[in-house]
């Protein structure tokens, strides 16, 4: 019997018409650009979590906005990932790493879409997009 995935939380941050991407420094998907997210720690919920971790990950604060999708992101023989990707509006700050990322950086949409190798983070960002006011 496997193990069931790792509850996670994930966000999709647009500054006007830009995105926050980070490019993380561990496991998984170590070295690819990405959202910042992270799992739920114990009682949180994962809007709870998707706001720490990119307070965590990259010092921005933001406006949740709604749920994208959950999706499942797999981790070799180990239990993967079930990570709830909302999309938000930034609120205040500029983006500095922090936690499992070595790089945070606010990007074109276009170049945020060209930076991300994994095509369900750039369906997920693209989704995103509809729901973010301009």
């Amino acid at each position: 019997m496997s193990a069931r995935p790792i509850p996670s939380a994930g966000v999709v941050c647009f500054r006007a018409s830009d995105v926050l991407l980070v490019r993380r420094a561990t496991a998984p998907r170590a070295g690819e650009w990405s959202l910042p997210g992270g799992r739920l720690e114990a009682g949180e919920t994962p809007r709870e979590a998707a706001l720490r971790e990119l307070r965590e990950e990259t010092g921005v604060t933001a406006r949740l906005l709604d749920l994208i999708e959950v999706v499942n992101l797999p981790d070799g023989d180990g239990p993967g990932f079930e990570i709830h990707d909302f999309a938000a509006a930034w609120l205040s700050g500029e983006p500095r790493p922090g936690g499992d990322v070595d790089r945070a950086r606010f990007l074109p949409l276009e170049a945020a879409l060209d930076a991300v190798a994994w095509a369900k983070t750039r369906e997920v960002i693209v989704r995103a997009r509809a729901l973010v006011p301009r």
